[in-house]
């Protein structure tokens, strides 16, 4: 069953989780060198591809006794919120870039550079703890996606513009001080529990 309150907590906390990742910037670069709706739709895929893994992952965590699991997400949780606070910022590696502006060439290549750059990132690792945490796989499911789809897109339309009004860090301190907050009542209930 679809949950509006799930889905919107999940959209909230990957968007500001996902906005300074190295991720938007790839997004950013291929959106002003191709045909940005080529390079959306090839993110997109892959966006999706890894939500339903962590999916999947946080629907095996669901397995474990209750007050367990909140520990376990709790924790989680507040690794997330450190590597979000002390990361340092990374360079984007040189893309290679598709010879052509063909849709197969263009999509693939971004489908290709989410695929690697984001496999076991934060974000997934997160839409697996919001997974186990609701146990409601489709709400936190729609949830990330559309998250993530609203950062690539933002990314490949706007992302310079948005760089300019918002800064990196203040983005960054909000999606940890979220994601301590979760990991502070999540750790509450396995200890209440």
């Amino acid at each position: 069953m679809l949950s509006f309150t799930i889905l919107a907590i999940t959209f909230g906390v990957v968007f500001l989780a996902e906005l300074p990742d190295k991720t938007a910037l790839a997004g950013l670069m291929l959106g002003t060198r191709y045909k940005a709706s080529y390079v959306f739709v090839g993110v997109a895929a892959a966006f999706l591809l890894h939500v339903a893994l962590a999916i999947a992952a946080g629907s095996v965590l669901t397995l474990l006794p209750h007050r367990l699991l909140q520990a376990i997400v709790g924790v989680l949780f507040l690794a997330g919120a450190a590597m979000l606070l002390f990361k340092k910022d990374e360079e984007e590696d040189g893309v290679k870039a598709p010879a052509d502006q063909s849709f197969w060439k263009v999509s693939g290549a971004g489908f290709m550079l989410i695929l690697v750059a984001e496999f076991g990132d934060l974000t997934q690792i997160m839409t697996a703890n919001l997974a186990a945490r609701y146990d409601s796989p489709l709400s936190v499911g729609l949830g990330a996606v559309l998250a993530l789809w609203a950062v690539a897109g933002l990314g490949i339309l706007g992302g310079r513009t948005l760089m300019k009004y918002v800064p990196l860090r203040l983005i960054t301190k909000v999606a940890a001080a979220l994601m301590a907050a979760l990991a502070g009542f999540s750790l509450f209930e396995a200890i209440a529990g």
